[in-house]
Parts: C-alpha cells; structure tokens; sequence
C-alpha cells in the first residue's frame, strides 16, 4: 500500500504508519469491496488512550468526544465539540492512502499536525520526502 502523509509518500507499506518509533495505526484493504479500514489509538496530551478506532468503528470513544464520518473512499475523525479534524484519510485509487489532514497527541505526548504540504512532530517537520518502505512501516518522527 502507498500511503501520502501531507506531502510525504512512503511506497509499499505494509499499511503500518509509526510516529516517534511507536506503532500509532493500521490501514488494511476490506477484500469484498476494497474499503480501507483503519485501526488507531488516539491519546491525550499526557499519553492516556481518549479513543480507539477498529476496522473504521469507533470501538472506545471518552465521554463521547469523537464523531467519525465515513464513506467509501473516505474516513474523517473529529472531535465534536470543537470541530477539529483529528485525522481525515481518502482513497484516490485502489493500493494507495492519502492523510491530507491531522491534529493528534502522539502517545509520548507531542502534537503531530498534518496539512497538505507537511507533516509536523512537535518541532520536527517532515515535507515533500519519499520513501520505499520495502513491505515495512511508514515512519515519520525519530
């Protein structure tokens, strides 16, 4: 799978993206229609897990402060009350992700943001990179 991460694209994942060395989420392809689904663990700005996402359900949702729309192709997570889009991913074509949007903790307790052009780790900014990730990880931050 080719998984976009702003600007950034890491060619044959195997759907893992890894922030900070850690495992964060999962994409797989569902084989009856081809949907991805996701699987993600969404942590506080202390590293406590606020929400998990498996196979693109809401599974564990505190104080229900998380609203996740999906379509086909697409699969948007935001937080209710502020409307902040926490992680937007689409599906432009079968074998390839693309994360164009973000605004989560990390679970050692840095905000990653991701915009169209960059994917920023705390201080660290990571743009316009491409990557062979050989059947392994996506992995941004160190």
């Amino acid at each position: 799978m080719d998984i976009e991460i702003g600007s950034n694209l890491f060619r044959n994942t195997n759907g893992a993206v890894e922030i900070e060395g850690v495992p964060h989420f999962q994409m797989s392809v569902k084989p009856s229609n081809g949907a991805v689904l996701l699987n993600l663990a969404l942590f506080d700005q202390s590293g406590r897990m606020v929400a998990k996402v498996v196979d693109s359900t809401l599974a564990f949702n505190e104080r229900r402060a998380y609203e996740l729309n999906k379509t086909g192709t697409m699969l948007e997570l935001k937080e209710q009350e502020s409307g902040t889009v926490v992680l937007r991913l689409t599906q432009p074509s079968p074998g390839r992700v693309t994360i164009d949007q973000g605004h989560f903790w990390t679970i050692k307790g840095h905000l990653c943001t991701i915009s169209p052009t960059e994917c920023k780790i705390d201080t660290h900014t990571v743009s316009k990179q491409e990557t062979d990730a050989n059947g392994g990880v996506a992995s941004l931050g160190g």
